[in-house]
């Protein structure tokens, strides 16, 4: 009777401990947006940033903003910011040239485009990827094993504007355009 009382017992805590664990790490996961939500309303207003923060209407647990001004090679820079369910937060900067995206496919020279990307992670702060539809993106991405690392993220909001550098050194693989100086 004793070991039928245990085993009921421990197949009860087996059973519920999943849906305790989704709940707390659910939990941990809204408290992280919303104080992302708070760094990105201070953090946008600073000159070297620059930028509003939306919450997407798409993904809850994703902001969006755009930098414009200032940049001689992009038309903007696209920045999505996700709170992911691993407990990192990741940084998807997608540079807008031309009217649109930089897509590996309608490159002139794809193969180039990749290859320098490539060099870029080897010398850059932020590295360089292309998502499944091929469009071309620079990333970071933080844990959140040590806390939240609001610093951090700020140095990494103030390196965005730099990415137009490399958007110019991509565009003779884009278009064959020279970068703007």
């Amino acid at each position: 009777m004793r070991l039928r009382i245990s085993l009921t017992v421990l197949f009860s805590l087996v059973v519920a401990l999943p849906s305790v664990f989704a709940q707390s790490t659910e939990s941990s996961r809204d408290d992280t947006r919303e104080r992302l939500r708070e760094l990105l309303e201070r953090a946008g207003k600073r000159s070297d940033v620059n930028a509003t923060f939306k919450q997407s209407t798409k993904q809850p647990y994703n902001f969006v903003g755009s930098m414009s001004d200032n940049l001689p090679n992009a038309d903007s820079l696209e920045i999505v910011i996700s709170v992911t369910t691993s407990d990192t937060i990741g940084f998807r900067i997608y540079p807008h040239y031309n009217g649109g995206y930089i897509n590996v496919r309608k490159a002139t020279d794809g193969r180039g485009l990749m290859h320098k990307m490539l060099t870029f992670n080897d010398n850059n702060f932020l590295f360089w990827g292309a998502d499944s539809t091929d469009d071309i993106f620079c990333g970071y991405t933080f844990t959140l094993e040590s806390g939240f690392p609001e610093k951090a993220i700020v140095v990494v909001l103030r390196s965005i504007r730099n990415a137009d550098r490399f958007v110019g050194e991509l565009r003779p693989f884009v278009d064959r355009s020279a970068a703007a100086k």
